[in-house]
């Protein structure tokens, strides 16, 4: 069957009607696989169609077992683009379909991202882990090693610094943060935590091991200073952030102020430099490890997130041209 929109107002998105509409578009799997055998028929031309109309009207379909394959199909789930070379264009909730030039006729792929999760969700259980994990190793060090020892000055200093910055991770995560998308794929959950809980455990174990050796005092203290600068500079950064739009804007802006004059992703730069001065005053090879594993992908992150700003901001068309700066970590990268 034909699926329309409202007639002049009158009736709701989704609603059949007895004639075909102003613009028809047909919705694809990314094999080619048509979902909808008649399509779907708008009753508005594209100006008055919008991205969010398109996929609240596809999960309404997808409830009443029109589309092929696919009942459950949320907003949250849908991923619809439009085919192009050399990679597809991702409609994005908030703009019209005349925004993306869809015309009577156009072939859209949707996609079904599987089961979905909130962004803060998933923060909240990825750092709540490692928050909790890290002190049972020094608090039940007896249960753990065997046996008796008083932890030394760095084993102490450790586990407040790695309390403090996931206590402040969790803050952000409600209290700073905002998400330029509302949910993730449900598995995220389980990857990130593995990751984070995983290296809280190890790290924790040989830090806290009774056999570990100390750097001198002063080297530790000097270290763990810097650390805690670091994590101030980074909290900055990320307030800087969460400033960058005022209320109601999207799309993105070219961060300025503390670290980002000089730096696209200074608030990486300042969590790679925490997680150093970290490993100076422990020495320990899975601190090392751990904070490595993270550079990488932090490093991955602000080389799209640098590019993308490039690209946008490209000085064309009236457009600003994005200054030049380091992606994240001078003067190397």
């Amino acid at each position: 069957p034909h699926i329309h929109s409202g007639e002049h107002g009158s009736q709701p998105l989704g609603k059949v009607p007895s004639h075909s509409g102003d613009m028809k578009l047909s919705l694809v799997t990314r094999s080619g696989r048509e979902l909808l055998a008649d399509g779907i028929d708008f009753q508005k031309d594209a100006n008055e169609v919008t991205v969010d109309q398109l996929m609240k009207l596809i999960e309404q379909l997808a409830s009443e077992g029109k589309i092929k394959g696919m009942k459950k199909m949320s907003v949250h789930r849908q991923r619809i683009t439009i085919p192009g070379d050399p990679k597809p264009v991702a409609l994005a909730s908030g703009k019209s379909l005349a925004e993306y030039n869809i015309q009577d006729g156009a072939v859209l792929t949707l996609k079904d991202l599987g089961p979905q999760i909130g962004y803060q969700t998933v923060f909240f259980w990825e750092y709540l882990g490692p928050f909790m994990i890290y002190p049972l190793f020094q608090c039940c060090r007896e249960d753990v090693y065997g046996r008796q020892f008083t932890p030394c000055l760095a084993q102490r200093m450790a586990m407040y610094y790695w309390l403090f910055h996931y206590a402040k991770r969790l803050f952000e995560t409600f209290f700073v943060h905002s998400f330029s998308h509302a949910n993730m794929p449900i598995m995220n959950l389980f990857r990130n935590s593995g990751y984070y809980w995983g290296f809280a455990a190890l790290v924790s174990y040989f830090v806290n091991h009774p056999d570990f050796t100390s750097p001198d005092e002063t080297r530790v203290k000097v270290a763990f200073a810097l650390a805690m600068l670091c994590q101030l500079c980074n909290f900055i950064c990320h307030i800087t952030l969460a400033n960058l739009r005022k209320p109601g804007e999207k799309g993105y802006k070219i961060p300025r102020g503390f670290g980002f004059n000089h730096i696209t992703c200074a608030n990486y730069t300042f969590e790679i430099w925490g997680w150093l001065f970290f490993n100076i005053a422990t020495q320990s090879a899975m601190g090392v490890l751990f904070m490595c594993a993270g550079a990488l992908q932090m490093i991955q992150w602000a080389g799209q997130k640098h590019k993308r700003l490039r690209q946008i901001f490209d000085g064309k068309d009236g457009r600003e041209k994005y200054p030049r700066r380091w992606k994240i970590l001078p003067p190397f990268i």
